[in-house]
């Protein structure tokens, strides 16, 4: 499986993602093997990106979002702030990326996390990248996006799949 977070910065999701993983491995032994998942996080800045390849994030960054218990299981505590557990790294890359441009030498992924950050393009920028976006995705793949966006105006290539508190993208 192969999930890509588009405009991961400093890579919060990404790492989020592969602590999930790991629960799910937990709860599952031997269910898939153990590089059976791989994640990648883009963003557009080297500056973030080599914050996000570090792994290291201090004081509210450090537990925005996180149970006390999850900050001991999935993160050392170093000299400068809280370090992602090397098992949690190992699964997610990152790389520069920006979305006007191409990206299909990706790859292609079963899931895609483009939260918040199509609110920022204009119309037709939004239609051209759902528009790659849907041909980097495998078939049947997910789209996840923001809770405040939306595609309906945007893209066909997607239907709205009700998921739990929220919708996901399914191509379809």
């Amino acid at each position: 499986m192969r999930i890509w977070s588009a405009a991961s910065s400093s890579g919060q999701e990404a790492y989020s993602l592969s602590m999930i993983v790991s629960e799910y491995f937990q709860k599952r032994p031997g269910s898939l093997p153990a590089n059976a998942v791989q994640i990648l996080g883009t963003d557009i800045s080297p500056t973030v990106l080599e914050q996000a390849r570090s792994g290291i994030y201090e004081g509210v960054a450090a537990s925005r979002g996180l149970s006390e218990e999850r900050k001991r299981r999935f993160f050392n505590q170093t000299e400068t702030g809280w370090q992602v557990k090397d098992d949690i790294r190992k699964r997610v890359s990152f790389r520069e990326l920006n979305l006007m441009q191409g990206y299909a030498a990706l790859g292609k992924f079963d899931i895609i996390y483009c939260r918040n950050v199509l609110i920022y393009f204009s119309a037709d920028l939004k239609r051209d990248i759902l528009a790659r976006i849907a041909r980097t995705l495998n078939p049947g793949g997910f789209l996840v996006l923001g809770g405040s966006e939306s595609i309906s105006s945007y893209s066909e290539e997607f239907e709205l799949v009700r998921w739990r508190n929220g919708v996901i993208y399914k191509l379809a």
